[in-house]
């Protein structure tokens, strides 16, 4: 029998929380996209009213007081993205100090937050920490970079970087072939331990303890000589820009967490020119296993400046990275153009049983035709390509949904086999508490307009300063999920104007996120910024303008969006000067919005403009965001082209808004006790709620020897079975579910009202939970302070009441 943690802390889940009414008849019961909808129920726990008799369906919500992290930072390694690994890096502090070393907020909320100088420094009298300090970090690196798929591109030959098959970075150079920064005992990732209590003795610096210094100086408190922040920040820029044009973003990410057989090696079959795939990556999976603790909340930081491109690695399916002289895709049928989802939208190499004869299908010789180099350029394969192609190459975004939500994942051969997120893959340590999908955060700093997302002011304009929240206040920053999903005008929602319906091909509502090589028209229907064409005077705030894109086959896309180099980052494009957008090609003049005008031009002139670049670019990154509006309020997404480069004390300077939208987010999950949704008690302050807590008890259950409990009463075995049917209930070894009981009278008063950490009524210590709403007069704010503004509200558990070391917690609200 496994033992159980000694550092596991308990796990929360609040996932579905329910309106109550007057009576107790819960309405709107908000479940997360694919849980299935509302369910109705009864509760009844300690002190609380019973309602009528009704079945209990217990909802997972949030798994709380979690104790560590672990942030994989993905980081798209292609040409151009150097620019952006410098942005990101200059924003390293504000997200690591975010996590180990969070803010000290007010008890009473009438003075602003304030920090104190390390996260084990005391906040001062009436402060305390927004959220624990994470003493335990894991961080880590990987690239875009998955060679060519089985086909000629990308080859390690050409660039070191190329094949980087999703192996943990820790390189100085984007031309080294080894990690040559130290990480945690060479593992390839950082390891945070400000206490030095990996090594199993706290307080005492050892060769098996991580990094105890911040930066920028480093200390005695470690037997190292290196910083937390320092290494970190030379990691990002190690990550380069000479990686593999094919970018697979999302798929690196799976390959690295979830895949459960990453190949070890890719050909293609002579005899039948498909794909073969054999063997392990045995790197991968030991790197997989060092870093990703079953307990941990885990967190996916995405950096990109275009479109995912994760080609499927079965069939024929290589083809389209085929980069070999003169090759060219086949034709789609004619179909395609005005219905991709037409059933007889094909490719022309492909089977046209049941739709009629296309002649532009077939060339000449009697073959399926192909493309032109102008119609297929190399550099432009991986957009939308069922309507290019007849043929979409690229993995489903439903793939990197399930693997980031679903407890079993299919294989190779399609079989289910245990998601690696949701397992143990370390049994014989001391961590087998199992996280649940509320515990794994996606955020993306992608190619699209901070204008789209960024919150907006009292006069409708996007403000990254003073922006509102849902509650009226001026917060600033980018929108949460929820924000994202609300109406924007006459819209209905930020996600139909930057991303459109992908399932229905519908394109985005704001023309900067259309994919396109031919110049677009309309404006952006938050700013009335308007596309200027390439030959026009003019120039707008978000992309400047369109430009003419090079006939010569190598291809590109409009801007989504364009922002400022640096002044000493500026780049010549003569000569050799590498990932440069600025070159003069065929004796054409250059329009392009990225270049600095010639002499006697201003920016508005459309050309002739010089072979300097002044400017960087994104394009749509429509594949991301579809990702991250699937994942709901687990999905986090920032503007890769920032506000600003200029004043960096600024809240909107550079990634600082994005970092702050993650930080925000992951709160939530560190600190899930805060609700979303009002309760309404009754008249004594209980609420019509039950909450139930599964454990693995090593075959010892007793509901009766732990404080605060009792056993599931008969009415409430249907929601106990439902808690041991969860898909991770076998995994974790559930095999003991106890009630909690709710507090009622003088203790519940005491649960509401006390803020301090020993709550006692009439001198006697207080154990259960209550329910804390002070905007309505359910108790003391000081308790809520560290919540979000629009969350002031919690589930408190006191004393013996908190759960137990390993649990996990159900929360169900009952229905009429």
């Amino acid at each position: 029998m496994r033992g159980r943690s000694r550092a596991a802390a308990a796990a929360v889940w609040l996932w579905a929380v329910a309106t109550v009414a007057p009576g107790g008849c819960a309405q709107n019961i908000r479940t997360e996209p694919g849980d299935g909808g509302q369910s109705p129920g009864t509760g009844g726990a300690g002190g609380m009213s019973e309602p009528g008799p009704a079945t209990v369906h217990p909802e997972r919500l949030v798994q709380g007081s979690v104790d560590k992290i672990d942030l994989l930072l993905a980081i798209d390694n292609s040409s151009s993205m150097a620019d952006k690994q410098d942005v990101l890096a200059i924003a390293i502090p504000d997200l690591v100090h975010g996590l180990v070393n969070p803010r000290c907020i007010h008890r009473a909320g009438a003075m602003p937050p304030t920090t104190v100088a390390s996260p084990n420094t005391p906040c001062p009298q009436d402060y305390e920490r927004e959220f624990a300090p994470i003493k335990d970090l894991h961080i880590g690196i990987i690239s875009s970079s998955l060679g060519g798929h089985g086909s000629g591109a990308c080859q390690a030959t050409t660039s070191a970087s190329n094949v980087d098959m999703a192996h943990l970075l820790a390189r100085s150079d984007e031309n080294s072939t080894t990690n040559d920064l130290p990480t945690y005992l060479d593992r390839g990732f950082l390891a945070w331990d400000p206490d030095q209590k990996l090594d199993g003795e706290p307080e005492r610096p050892d060769p098996l303890d991580g990094e105890a210094d911040i930066g920028p100086n480093d200390s005695n408190a470690d037997l190292n000589d290196t910083t937390l922040i320092g290494q970190l920040t030379a990691m990002v820029r190690g990550t380069g820009q000479t990686g593999c044009g094919f970018e697979a973003q999302l798929e690196s990410v799976y390959r690295f967490l979830v895949d459960p057989e990453p190949y070890a090696t890719i050909s293609v079959d002579p005899a039948t020119e498909y794909i073969v795939v054999t063997g392990e990556d045995a790197v991968v999976k030991k790197q997989r296993a060092d870093f990703l603790r079953p307990s941990s909340l885990l967190a996916i930081l995405m950096l990109t400046d275009e479109n995912d491109c994760s080609i499927r690695e079965e069939g024929m399916d290589y083809l389209v990275a085929e980069t070999a002289p003169g090759f060219r895709m086949w034709r789609p049928r004619a179909e395609c153009a005005q219905d991709p989802g037409n059933t007889c939208c094909r490719s022309c190499r492909q089977d046209q049983t049941g739709c009629t004869e296309d002649p532009a299908c077939t060339d000449p010789d009697g073959d399926a035709a192909r493309l032109t180099a102008a119609e297929d350029p190399v550099n432009s394969r991986c957009w939308d390509q069922k309507r290019r192609f007849g043929f979409n190459f690229l993995y489903p975004i439903d793939r990197y949904r399930r693997a980031f939500t679903e407890a079993e994942i299919p294989n190779r051969r399609g079989e289910l086999v245990r998601n690696p997120i949701f397992s143990d893959l370390n049994p014989d340590d001391l961590d087998d508490t199992l996280r649940d999908p509320e515990l794994v955060f996606f955020a993306g700093i992608v190619g699209v307009p901070w204008q789209d997302i960024a919150r907006q002011n009292a006069q409708g304009q996007p403000d990254l300063l003073n922006g509102l929240n849902r509650e009226g206040e001026p917060v600033g920053g980018f929108k949460s999920a929820d924000e994202l999903s609300a109406p924007v005008g006459d819209h209905g929602s930020t996600w139909e104007l930057i991303l459109g319906d992908p399932a229905k091909y519908q394109p985005p509502k704001d023309p900067f996120m259309v994919e396109s090589m031919k110049p677009r028209s309309g404006a952006n229907p938050i700013t009335g910024d308007t596309i200027v064409p390439p030959q026009a005077t003019g120039w707008n705030a978000i992309n400047g303008r369109e430009y003419t894109i090079p006939a010569d086959g190598t291809g590109d896309l409009q801007y989504a969006c364009i922002f400022d180099l640096p002044s000493d980052a500026v780049k010549r494009c003569d000569g050799a000067a590498q990932s440069c957008d600025c070159r003069a090609v065929g004796g054409q003049a250059i329009d392009n919005p990225l270049c600095e005008p010639e002499a006697g031009n201003g920016q508005e002139d459309p050309a002739p403009r010089s072979t300097t670049q002044i400017k960087v670019k994104a394009y749509p990154s429509l594949r991301e965001l579809q990702l991250i509006r699937e994942l709901g309020p687990q999905g986090i997404v920032g503007s890769v082209c920032p506000r600003q480069l200029t004043n960096d004390n600024a809240a909107d300077f550079g990634y600082r808004p994005a970092i702050g939208a993650i930080i925000e987010r992951l709160k939530t999950g560190l600190d899930s006790r805060c609700l979303q949704r009002t309760l309404t008690p009754e008249a004594g302050g209980e609420v019509a709620c039950l909450i139930l807590e599964a454990r693995d008890a090593q075959g010892a259950c007793s509901c009766a020897d732990i404080p605060a409990r009792a056993d599931v009463t008969e009415e409430h075995a249907a929601a106990k079975e439902e808690v041991l049917a969860d898909p991770i209930a076998a995994a974790a070894g559930w095999d003991c579910v106890c009630e909690i009981e709710q507090l009622a009278g003088a203790e519940g008063e005491a649960c509401r009202h006390d803020a301090s950490d020993d709550v006692e009524a009439g001198g006697e210590p207080v154990h259960g939970w209550c329910y804390v709403d002070p905007a309505n007069g359910r108790g003391d704010p000081a308790i809520v302070a560290d919540c979000r503004a629009d969350e002031r509200r919690k589930i408190r558990f006191v004393g013996g009441g908190e759960a137990q070391q390993g649990a996990t917690l159900f929360i169900a609200c009952p229905g009429e």
